[in-house]
């Protein structure tokens, strides 16, 4: 017996309508012919699930209406969307419909990649990136929590100072910040700078020390070696990246 053919769903007053032509055929058995032109009928609600068989009456050809119902993940399946149930639509993870762009850690030389994840202007995640040639989706523990870099309940965002034999901090404005910055690596450098010290030439500043952070690239850290060291005379110089 061959296949009947089916009309495609139509979507009308919120259900979903089937019609289904079955074809003139014979017995297997008998060699009669059968009656053909049987029309079947369906109709899917997200309510109800039953059968109704209403044979036609008269010698016209038999009729049947098949009614079932359909869930949401069954309609979404039919329109052609993604099949999420309405626990799956509710518990999904954070990083659906997310913008994903590559970039490279921002850590050591070593140059892992990484998939950056992004939705509205906010960051959500970053993982390694799988198909990267140097790292192959792997990242080290601070390649893996780069994203904190970011978002950290924890991460200062304001200046916070704490006065000479005072006990609690203040917020105090980033160009302040670094204005009294200056102004006291000066202020030491002109003090203890130290150019022919028991007779000899040594030009350099002992009392000054400076250590970079690890996300700073290597042209940053080129010119901060070039301030501090030639520039200024100071000799206690490390980097986060080298511990």
């Amino acid at each position: 017996m061959s296949a009947p053919p089916a009309v495609g769903p139509e979507r009308c007053s919120g259900h979903w309508d089937f019609e289904i032509e079955l074809p003139e055929r014979r017995s297997g058995t008998t060699g009669a012919k059968e009656a053909g032109g049987v029309s079947m009928r369906a109709r899917a609600s997200s309510t109800s699930m039953r059968r109704l068989v209403a044979p036609g009456a008269g010698p016209g050809p038999r009729a049947a209406s098949l009614v079932w119902s359909t869930t949401p993940l069954a309609e979404a399946v039919l329109m052609g969307q993604e099949p999420y149930s309405r626990q799956t639509a509710a518990k999904h993870s954070r990083l659906r419909g997310a913008t994903v762009t590559e970039g490279v850690c921002p850590y050591c030389a070593v140059g892992c990649g990484q998939l950056i994840y992004t939705k509205g202007g906010q960051l959500l995640d970053i993982e390694g990136h799988p198909d990267h040639p140097v790292s192959e989706g792997t990242l080290c523990p601070k390649g893996a929590n780069a994203f904190q870099l970011a978002v950290n309940p924890h991460r200062l965002t304001t200046v916070r100072y704490r006065a000479p034999y005072a006990d609690h901090w203040e917020t105090r404005p980033l160009d302040w910040a670094l204005d009294r910055l200056a102004e006291r690596v000066k202020a030491t450098r002109d003090a203890e700078f130290a150019a022919q010290p028991e007779g000899r030439e040594d030009n350099a500043v002992r009392t000054i020390g400076s250590l970079g952070g690890a996300t700073i690239d290597n042209e940053e850290n080129y010119l901060i070696k070039k301030l501090l060291s030639g520039g200024l005379g100071i000799l206690s110089i490390e980097n986060q990246a080298r511990i």
